[in-house]
């Protein structure tokens, strides 16, 4: 159980930085606190993993509400149509070829 705690925290904390490394819709403030928490719950998994000894620690599953809030607030605010390709001129005529061939095939039926 306690691998696998670790193994969230580092997960989250590298989300979280991946997400504020993204620059596409958030703000800037939603940004820092994304790099804020990914550096603490990435430090704190290190910490667990490579310097506690030992004895009593207190596992905190609500600290990973804060991270798939964090990912709701990236999704919602990401501009999804400026990470899509548009089309080059080259495709958009060859598509407008297919179709017109495709009208045509169904014109000789």
């Amino acid at each position: 159980m306690f691998d696998w705690y670790i193994g969230l925290l580092a997960f989250s904390g590298l989300v979280m930085l991946v997400m504020a490394a993204v620059k596409s819709g958030q703000s800037e403030a939603s940004r820092w606190i994304n790099g804020i928490l990914g550096v603490v719950y990435l430090g704190y998994a290190c910490y667990l993993q490579f310097f506690f000894d030992g004895g009593s620690y207190l596992i905190f599953f609500q600290a990973f509400i804060v991270p798939v809030m964090m990912v709701v607030n990236f999704v919602r605010s990401t501009n999804w149509t400026a990470l899509t390709t548009k089309p080059t001129p080259t495709q958009q005529a060859w598509r407008a070829y297919q179709k017109e061939q495709e009208r045509q095939e169904r014109a000789r039926r």
